[in-house]
């Protein structure tokens, strides 16, 4: 487990040989997303395809509603630390457990695991790669059966540096810091929105989620990542890049995508375009 604690992400074949590892803790967080020109509401878990067929030993996780915080109206902004660190203890997920964390929306809700354990100071915590649509069309075993892990203590640790807030985002819109938007290109020109104003933030560069992806819904290679982002004006600097989208989970996969190309200063706005575009004091463009 040692070799893999310095990792981002992990393959179906590596997630295969080590199913039965100690101190392993594989998560399903499935879910999607309905288009923003929809109707509501646009967030879905799917537990019941949990119940159905999973990875073998994995827990469910609503990505929804357990992970975030039931006063904050946007209805994704993450859970606060009480509450996290109850659903992680619940879960069994200690100090010393190696989190797996996979969705079927090409590592999307997975991502947000990822950040939000970094953000709540678990650093042993990665992504399965392909998720769940790879693992299924590779043939490789599922179950049906619900584990019940042993419940251990998460203790939080908020670790300031992977979130912004708006007054942050505001403040470095005067900075060298660039904005990463990765909502659609439609969302970006205001075509649509998820907020009662349309746009985006000033100065920020459209990087839709999608083009960071693969076909088979892996992410592109380190190589081919630092190229889409050099042509996004994200080189090899110093600049810190504020990832947001709607409510910071598409952020989320995109700051796993910036360190994976070897960027290391990155944050999420959690708030996003679901904050930012509710609050008229709050330019756009």
């Amino acid at each position: 487990m040692a070799q893999v604690a310095e990792r981002l992400l992990v393959s179906t074949e590596w997630l295969s040989e080590h199913l039965s590892d100690p101190n392993l803790r594989i998560v399903d967080i499935r879910g999607h997303v309905l288009p923003a020109s929809e109707p509501l509401p646009h967030y879905f878990n799917h537990e019941d395809d949990y119940k159905k067929s999973h990875i073998p030993a994995a827990v469910f996780v609503d990505w929804v509603k357990a992970i975030t915080d039931p006063d904050d109206p946007r209805h994704a902004k993450i859970a606060k630390p009480e509450r996290y660190a109850a659903l992680m203890s619940q879960l069994g997920i200690g100090d010393d457990t190696f989190v797996v964390a996979y969705d079927d929306a090409a590592g999307m809700f997975a991502a947000r695991l990822w950040w939000s354990l970094n953000y709540y100071g678990h650093k042993k915590v990665v992504v399965l790669d392909g998720g769940w649509n790879k693992w299924v069309a590779e043939g490789r075993p599922v179950t049906a059966e619900v584990p019940s892990p042993e419940p251990t203590q998460f203790i939080p640790r908020p670790d300031k540096r992977w979130m912004r807030t708006a007054d942050e985002v505001a403040a470095a819109l005067h900075t060298p810091a660039l904005l990463l938007d990765v909502r659609t290109p439609q969302e970006f020109e205001g075509q649509f929105a998820r907020a009662i104003r349309k746009g985006h933030i000033p100065g920020a560069v459209n990087f839709p989620r999608i083009e960071m992806l693969s076909p088979n819904g892996t992410m592109l290679s380190p190589e081919a990542l630092r190229q889409r982002l050099a042509e996004k004006g994200v080189k090899g600097d110093s600049r810190e890049v504020i990832c947001y989208c709607n409510g910071g989970v598409s952020a989320s996969y995109a700051m796993l995508a910036l360190k994976a190309a070897g960027f290391d200063n990155a944050a999420v706005y959690d708030g996003s375009w679901k904050e930012w575009g509710n609050d008229e004091r709050r330019p756009l463009e």
